[in-house]
């Protein structure tokens, strides 16, 4: 066998390892992210936690706001990189006039620059993309933090739905008791007809409750379910109760944590720094980079080699409008930090200021008024048992429980909600590893 085909077997043999590594790359590269959701099975029972990991894991705005982070952190590389040389090579002909002396031939002429670049620029340039990729990374942090205490938001919403729905089912039973007694005394002529049907308008009433909290419930999955894109499991239920109360809060700790390690105000701290460095930028623009060169030119009977350097001479453009204006910017971005930092004081406050009206609220209802309409209840019953009291007293007694057992389940889930909103502008919910 010949060299020659020797060296197209070898070459041939070589693409084909390089395509089936290429392939290989490619198949890695393709293979679907694990579904949470697809583990768990249709009819799953979940807790608020899981449903969290589920929807960060495919929650559309989180994933562009973590390819919006990778943008930046390759900002990070260009503004890092070395300006490249630069290469010339030309040729062409001597003609050799008449009475001249001169040879004619080939005349070529290759050259390589280099531009250095003032370290202030780069060292400028590089902590402005830097510092750009930690902004991104904090709004990445914001997103994260408001997706978490929406998506439980939802959840105790759900919870509240659904514990309305079997408050009305509960109050549809007893009125069905309530009006079995009353048929039964209307049938006996102990009690008018007028009762019965008021004690099935109140029955069609309950029902008519029940109806709208399941629908209510549903609307509350669906949503859930939009924010993790679709991947939650068919026919899910959620665990946990509305009243579940997790560690009391600190006002004093939750202001130094908004202040300190919310995103929304790190990521204006990372823009002011950004804003330094392009000031920076600016002013170091002023010094301009050095280009080396070096020249060689032959002819048929001379060769002639040059070195050089050039450089621009700062005397008409001095940068000072790019510095006004980058110290402008600057002012700005220092003005919006010490805004957001105050608002982020007023907004813990008023935050605070509703969790303590519905832990109150929570207090008084479960402590209080229920009991004492259960009582009122108790005798309303009992005295319509002894014929003392009509079925109206009845009737509104339970009204009267019933209006209070909504009030306090909804004011568990503005405790729940009032909670959340604190953990969100104390960044509680923010990760603590790389996403």
């Amino acid at each position: 066998m010949s060299s020659v085909s020797l060296r197209t077997l070898r070459l041939r043999t070589l693409r084909l390892w390089w395509c089936g590594l290429l392939l290989i790359g490619v198949s890695l590269a393709v293979r679907p992210l694990p579904v949470v959701s697809a583990e768990l099975g249709t009819g799953a029972s979940l807790t608020i936690d899981q449903i969290t990991a589920i929807v960060i894991q495919h929650n559309t705005d989180l994933l562009a706001a973590i390819r919006q982070r990778e943008a930046a952190a390759a900002s990070v590389s260009t503004a890092r990189a070395f300006p490249n040389p630069r290469i010339e090579v030309s040729s062409g002909d001597n003609v050799q006039r008449p009475l001249s002396t001169a040879a004619s031939g080939r005349v070529e002429v290759r050259g390589v620059s280099q531009l250095i670049e003032n370290p202030f620029l780069r060292s400028a340039r590089v902590s402005g993309a830097s510092a750009g990729s930690e902004a991104a990374g904090q709004e990445l942090q914001l997103v994260r933090n408001n997706l978490v205490a929406e998506v439980r938001t939802k959840a105790f919403e759900l919870l509240l739905r659904l514990e309305e729905e079997l408050a009305a089912k509960e109050s549809v039973r007893l009125l069905e008791q309530i009006r079995d007694r009353v048929r039964l005394r209307v049938e006996t002529g102990e009690a008018p007809r007028f009762e019965l049907i008021k004690a099935d308008a109140e029955i069609i009433s309950a029902r008519q409750r029940q109806v709208s909290a399941s629908i209510k419930a549903e609307q509350a999955a669906i949503a859930i379910n939009r924010l993790a894109a679709g991947r939650l499991p068919e026919r899910w239920s959620l665990q946990g109760r509305l009243s579940d109360e997790a560690q009391p809060l600190v006002f004093d700790e939750l202001i130094q944590k908004a202040v300190s390690k919310n995103p929304e105000l790190a990521a204006l701290r990372a823009l002011v720094e950004r804003a330094d460095a392009n000031v920076s930028l600016a002013k170091a623009g002023r010094l301009p980079g050095v280009e080396l060169r070096y020249v060689e030119m032959r002819d048929p009977e001379i060769r002639q080699t040059m070195t050089g350097a050039s450089i621009q001479i700062p005397i008409f453009d001095q940068r000072q409008g790019p510095v006004a204006e980058a110290s402008a910017e600057r002012a700005r971005a220092q003005t919006r930090l010490d805004g957001a930092t105050l608002e982020m004081r007023q907004r813990v406050l008023i935050a605070w200021k509703s969790y303590e009206m519905a832990r109150a609220s929570v207090e008084a209802l479960g402590r209080g008024a229920i009991p004492e309409a259960e009582a009122a209840l108790r005798v309303a019953e009992a005295a319509y048992r002894f014929g003392e009291r009509g079925i109206l007293e009845v009737l509104d007694a339970q009204r009267v429980l019933r209006s209070v057992r909504a009030d306090l389940i909804q004011a568990r889930f503005e405790l729940q909600s009032a909670r959340i909103n604190l953990d969100r502008l104390a960044a509680s919910f923010v990760s603590r590893g790389n996403e």
